[in-house]
């Protein structure tokens, strides 16, 4: 499983980061990516929902960021 820290990344430039990681990756792939609250947990999801992939959870953590798994899939 790939994982893709985004912590204190600011939008809109977390969802470019998120983008051209996911490019890297083959369909199929699940992903981990941090977030953090706010804007980022709300906007970055949806981003990449949009783009095509599918988004199988998103949850707190312990120290208040998000968790968002999805699955890469074809854009």
């Amino acid at each position: 499983m790939q994982s893709i820290d985004l912590r204190g990344v600011s939008c809109p430039t977390n969802f470019v980061k998120a983008k051209l990681a996911l490019e890297d990756l083959e369909n199929g792939t699940t992903v981990q990516i941090l977030l953090d609250d706010g804007e980022p947990v709300k906007n970055v999801p949806r981003s990449l929902k949009a783009d095509g992939h599918k988004l199988i959870g998103l949850k707190q953590t312990e120290d208040g960021h998000y968790l968002l798994e999805l699955v890469k899939q074809e854009e």
